[in-house]
C-alpha cells in the first residue's frame, strides 16, 4: 500500500470560533477532529424535560458549525422516583433546535436526574451501535440516530420553576468519510459502501455509565459497514455517492460513520462501482493505532488513487527484454501488446533465441543471470506459499493497461516468516534439485486490521501465452530465479489464484510477471 500523509486537527467550540488547538501528523490518511461540544442545552420538569436553544444538544450534526439537532423519532429515558426506568411518550416530528419531552412518573424526590438518550435502537441505558449502518444521501447524519449515536445528562431542577435543564453529552466517536481522486479509470465510479475492521469492538451493545456517561462494556463487532446507495428505485442516490470530484468534499460524498470511542487500529475498505463494466471492490487505506475521542467527529479524508500495475514486466523466462519490448501497449501500434483477456492475438511477440526477448535455455538446476536473477529460487517460493499464510482477496481493485481489475493475494513478508531459508524448502529438501510442483491452500479472508502491516500483495496479473493476454483478475504467475532441474524448457513460476497458491513448472516461452514484489 502507498502510505499517504495525514493530518489530525483537534477544535473545541472556541475552535468554531476560530481557535485551533492542536495540529498532528500522522500517516496513510487525512484526520482531521472536531470536538462537537454538547455542553449547552437546557431541560425542564415537571414530568416535562425540556432541550434548549442552543443546537449543540441535539443528535443529528450540522457538520460546518459541528451542532447538533433533536431528529424524527427521539426519546430520552429517565429513572423516576421508583427507580423505573421511563420512556418519553412523545418524540419530535422533524428536525428541531427545540423540544419538550413529557416523561411520565414521579419526579419530586430529587433535585436532579440522569437523563439518557441511547439512540433510536437501544432503550433505557442500552446503546445498540449496529455493525450495519445506512447513509442514501451524501452530507446527511439523520441516519445517526439509528446508528449508535446516544448520550447523557444530568438533569438539574430550574429554581423557581418545577422542570429540569440538561445537556446531552454526546458518548459516541463519529468519522466523517471523504475520498476523492484524480484517477480517469475511477472518477466515473461510485461509493457504494465503507468498510471499517477495527483490532478490537466498535459495533455491539453498551451500557452508559451513570457515573462518567461513558459506552462500557465490550463486545465481538470489529466490523462495521455503511452502505451509501439509496435502494429507492430512480433516486438520484440509487447507485451511491459519486467519486467525481479531485479534492476532499463532503457535500459531494460525506459518510458519516458512528463508532465506540476508544484507541483503535482501522483498516478502512472504501467499496467502488463501475456502473458499466459492473465491476465493484475496493481500495483499502490501513490506519495506525489512534485514539478516537468520545463526543468528537473525524474527517476521514482519503486519496482513491488505485494501485496501477504497469504492461511491462511481463518476461519469457530470465530474457534480456521484456515479452512486448517494442511493441508496448501504450504506443498504439498495429499488432501491439494486447491488454484484454483473450482478444486476438498479436503476432509480434518472441519467437526464437535470436530474439533479446527470448527465454534462457540453459538446462540443468541453474540460477537465472538476467531478468530473473533478483527473484526468489524454488525454496524461498515454496516458503511464501506454504507458510506465508496465502490469503486471496477478491475485492481490492486495481488497474492495468488501461483498465480497472480486482483479484489478489496477500502473503507474509520474509522478515515475518519463521525459519525462512533460500537454501531449503520448508519440508526440509531442496526445491532446486528435487524439481517437485506443489499446492498449497489459501484463505479467502484478508489480513486483519492489526495484521495488514505484515504481508504483502500479489495482484491477479495474468500471464501471455503465443502472443494472448489470459486470466487477468482470476490468477496471476511470477517467474523465480530457479530453471528446472530436468526438462530445459521449464522454470519454477508461483501461481495464485482463488483458494490456492502453487509452486511448479512453467513453459519459459510464456511471458510471467517479474518484478520486486516479494518482500
Amino acid at each position: 500500500m502507498t502510505k499517504e500523509l495525514f493530518k489530525m486537527r483537534l477544535l473545541s467550540l472556541a475552535a468554531l470560533c476560530g481557535s485551533v488547538l492542536a495540529l498532528v501528523s500522522c500517516a496513510n490518511e487525512d484526520i482531521t477532529q472536531k470536538d462537537t461540544n454538547t455542553d449547552n442545552g437546557t431541560n425542564k420538569n415537571l414530568t416535562t424535560f425540556v432541550t434548549g436553544e442552543e443546537p449543540t444538544s441535539r443528535t443529528s450534526m450540522d457538520y460546518a458549525t459541528g451542532a447538533f439537532y433533536w431528529e424524527a423519532g427521539d426519546h430520552i429515558y429517565v429513572q423516576d422516583d421508583s427507580g423505573t426506568w421511563k420512556k418519553s411518550k412523545n418524540a419530535p416530528t422533524g428536525k428541531t433546535a427545540y423540544f419538550k419531552f413529557l416523561v411520565p412518573g414521579k419526579f419530586e424526590n430529587n433535585t436532579s436526574y440522569k437523563v439518557y438518550y441511547p439512540g433510536k435502537n437501544g432503550s433505557n441505558n442500552q446503546v445498540i451501535i449496529p455493525a450495519a449502518q445506512t447513509q442514501t444521501a451524501p452530507n446527511t447524519t439523520t441516519h445517526l440516530g439509528k446508528s449508535g449515536d446516544c448520550g447523557t445528562a444530568t438533569a438539574n431542577k430550574v429554581t423557581g420553576k418545577n422542570q429540569f435543564s440538561f445537556t446531552i453529552d454526546h458518548q459516541a466517536a463519529i468519522l466523517v468519510f471523504q475520498p476523492y481522486t484524480s484517477n480517469t479509470i475511477l472518477k466515473d465510479c461510485y461509493l457504494t459502501k465503507v468498510e471499517v475492521t477495527a483490532d478490537n469492538d466498535i459495533a455491539s451493545t453498551y451500557t452508559l455509565d451513570p457515573t462518567s456517561g461513558e459506552l462500557t462494556g465490550s463486545g465481538t463487532g470489529k466490523q462495521i459497514v455503511l452502505t451509501t446507495q439509496d435502494p429507492l428505485s430512480g433516486s438520484v442516490n440509487e447507485n451511491g455517492f459519486p467519486l467525481n470530484t479531485t479534492v476532499a468534499s463532503v457535500a459531494t460524498n460525506g459518510a458519516y460513520m458512528v463508532i465506540k470511542p476508544g484507541t483503535h487500529v482501522l483498516k478502512v475498505r472504501y467499496w467502488i462501482k463501475d456502473m458499466v463494466t459492473n465491476i465493484e471492490g475496493t481500495i483499502t487505506k490501513n490506519l495506525s493505532s489512534f485514539t478516537y475521542a468520545k463526543n468528537t467527529y473525524y474527517d476521514m479524508t482519503a486519496d482513491l488513487n488505485v494501485k496501477n500495475y504497469d504492461g511491462d514486466h511481463y518476461y519469457m523466462w530470465d530474457a534480456k527484454k521484456q515479452y512486448w519490448d517494442g511493441w508496448e501497449w501504450t504506443k498504439n501500434l498495429p499488432g501491439g501488446q494486447p491488454t484484454i483477456n483473450d482478444s486476438s492475438p498479436s503476432p509480434n511477440f518472441p519467437q526464437n533465441n535470436s530474439d533479446p526477448r527470448w527465454y534462457h535455455e540453459v538446462s540443468g538446476a541453474f540460477q537465472a543471470t538476467e531478468s530473473c536473477a533478483s527473484l526468489p529460487n524454488a525454496n524461498e517460493l515454496a516458503w511464501y506459499a506454504k507458510e506465508g499464510d496465502p490469503r486471496w482477496d477478491e475485492d481490492e481493485v486495481w488497474t492495468t493497461m488501461g483498465h480497472l481489475y480486482k483479484g489478489g493475494m496477500w502473503f507474509k513478508k520474509k522478515s515475518q516468516i519463521s525459519g525462512f531459508n533460500a537454501n531449503t524448502a520448508p519440508d526440509g529438501t531442496d526445491f532446486r534439485i528435487s524439481s517437485p510442483s506443489e499446492q498449497w491452500p489459501a484463505s479467502n479472508t484478508p489480513p486483519s486490521a492489526a495484521d495488514a502491516g505484515n504481508y504483502f500483495y500479489l495482484p491477479a496479473l495474468g500471464f501471455y501465452r503465443n502472443g494472448m493476454l489470459r486470466f487477468v483478475g482470476q490468477s496471476g504467475s511470477y517467474w523465480g530465479s530457479s530453471a528446472t532441474s530436468w526438462w530445459w524448457f521449464y522454470a519454477y513460476q508461483f501461481s495464485i489464484q482463488k483458494g490456492s497458491v502453487e509452486v511448479g513448472f512453467g513453459f519459459r516461452s510464456d511471458g510471467y510477471r517479474v518484478d520486486g514484489a516479494f518482500e
